[in-house]
Formats: structure tokens, C-alpha cells, sequence
């Protein structure tokens, strides 16, 4: 019985520190297009936007290889607004007294919502994934990007 007690103990002290392990490593806190609006309005800062599909390999890739890393988790939170969307999403989203919606999600097979197509989109080509846009403190778009970025790559676009 004791030992038994014993092992038990053992297992809980382990099990709460693997616990802590997770909820103390740092990740991306992204947030919503909505909560985007109201935090410009409070604070302006930079703002990266990363578009991706399920689908996307190498969006996947970016959010296990670069958007884990601590130094860019850091750079991010401190000076930036991060948002995520995929771009096939239906939602209808409003910002800035707009409304973006994905008319073209009953009629494609591969529908864009709105909010890509007006800040990713380049002329005479098509919107390619991952893509991640970096605006000013004044929702200006001062970069693009249509492709993977390494860790070291995207700290130096940062």
C-alpha cells in the first residue's frame, strides 16, 4: 500500500510539472480582426497579419518552426498586433466600418474571403500561401511576403 502511495506521488509530482512545463512555454497570442479594431483604437502599434489554409503545408510548417520561437514570440508581443485567418474562412467579418464576407464560398472550390483578396492580393497573380503582410501603427501595408520565412528570416523582417 505504501509503495503504491509512493508511486502515485511520484506520477502527480511529475505529471504537475510537465503541466507547468507547457503552460510556461510562450507562444504567438493572436488575436481577432474585431479585437484588432479596438486595440488599434487604444494603442497603436504594428500589426502582422498571417494568412493561411488548412490545408497549406508550409503554413503549418510556420507555426510549428518559426512562430514558437521565443525571440520572435518576444518581438511579436512587444511590438506587434499578430493576427491569423484562414482564408477560405466563411465568417463575416466588420472592421473599420466595413463588413468582409466570402461571397465565394457556395460557387468555388477554393473560396477567398475578402480580407485576403484586399490586403494580399497582387496584381495579375494569384493569392499564394503562406502570406504574411506587416502594416504600420496606421493600418498601412508597408510589406508582403507570398512565401515559408525561416525563424532568422521573418526576426529580420521584424
Amino acid at each position: 500500500m505504501k509503495s503504491k502511495l509512493i508511486t502515485l506521488s511520484i506520477f502527480l509530482v511529475i505529471l504537475s510539472s510537465l503541466t507547468g512545463y507547457a503552460q510556461n512555454r510562450e507562444k504567438v497570442q493572436w488575436i481577432s480582426f474585431e479585437q484588432l479594431e479596438d486595440s488599434l483604437k487604444i494603442k497603436p502599434k504594428k500589426v502582422l497579419i498571417s494568412f493561411y489554409a488548412d490545408w497549406c503545408v508550409y503554413c503549418k510548417k510556420m507555426d510549428r518552426v518559426v512562430f514558437t520561437k521565443p525571440d520572435i514570440v518576444k518581438k511579436l508581443s512587444e511590438e506587434y498586433y499578430v493576427v491569423k485567418m484562414n482564408v477560405e474562412t466563411k465568417d463575416t467579418i466588420v472592421f473599420g466600418g466595413s463588413i468582409f464576407t466570402n461571397e465565394n464560398h457556395l460557387t468555388s472550390r477554393s473560396p477567398i474571403h475578402d480580407i485576403p483578396i484586399l490586403l494580399a492580393s497582387r496584381k495579375n497573380r494569384p493569392l499564394s500561401l503562406p502570406a504574411t503582410i506587416i502594416m504600420d501603427e496606421t493600418f498601412k501595408v508597408d510589406k508582403r511576403f507570398f512565401t515559408y520565412m525561416s525563424p532568422k528570416r521573418l526576426l529580420q523582417v521584424l
